[in-house]
């Protein structure tokens, strides 16, 4: 039973720091040049309450370049015609 006692904290605290959220979103800002040190400085600057405030992101010049996506939105179909446009090709 002694063997226990260091693992099953270590084995807690892996699963309690892999439950957290993480956004793996990546930014970057079209045509200007940028540093690491400046991305980490207005990454820090717009951190509300432990979340990324994205319009705060976008008003420094940053693009999401893999935006999320929010619950009840459906991803849209860069190939899908939209409502009412005429199909290549058929017969509509």
């Amino acid at each position: 039973m002694r063997w226990l006692t260091f693992p099953i904290p270590v084995i807690l605290a892996l699963a309690v720091a892999g439950c957290g959220s993480t956004d793996d979103r990546q930014w970057l800002k079209v045509d200007q040049k940028y540093t690491t040190e400046e991305f980490r400085r207005d990454h820090a600057a717009c951190m509300r309450d432990g979340k990324l405030d994205d319009p705060c992101m976008r008003s420094r010049g940053w693009v999401a370049v893999n935006p999320t996506v929010t619950k009840g939105e459906t991803p849209r179909d860069p190939n899908a015609s939209p409502l009412g446009a005429p199909v290549k090709g058929g017969r509509y």
